[in-house]
């Protein structure tokens, strides 16, 4: 499921500190921070989207997230492939390595991490 931006900006600051209360959520935002209704009420839309789970301390909660940063990444990066790349993963690198400046090294790198992919699936 793809997140409004402001919905993946609390995640993000959420994955980064793992559990947090309100406050916390805050202070993780830049000068000028949002109002604390506006990120209680996207706390309360990712809950609603499974996103996000609560345990209840006195009169406070304390957020932490339920889907894990790398699972939201995997979906939104195969939903890339299959949205502008036809499911193609061998476009998507093709165009992934002819359109940035990677250097050498980070080629070689590349191919490093997709010969240890090969060997594990063997």
């Amino acid at each position: 499921m793809q997140l409004p931006k402001a919905e993946e900006q609390v995640m993000k600051y959420l994955w980064k500190i793992n559990k947090a209360f309100m406050k916390d959520l805050l202070n993780e935002y830049p000068e000028p921070k949002p109002a604390s209704t506006t990120i209680s009420t996207l706390i309360k839309r990712l809950s609603k989207k499974g996103f996000i789970g609560y345990k209840t301390i006195g009169k406070s909660r304390e957020y932490f997230p339920k889907v894990k940063k790398s699972g939201y990444s995997s979906y939104q990066i195969k939903e890339l492939i299959k949205g502008l790349f036809n499911e193609s993963t061998s476009q998507f690198a093709s165009f992934f390595t002819r359109t940035t400046d990677f250097s050498e090294e980070e080629l070689n790198q590349l191919k490093d991490i997709l010969d240890k992919q090969l060997k594990s699936k063997k």
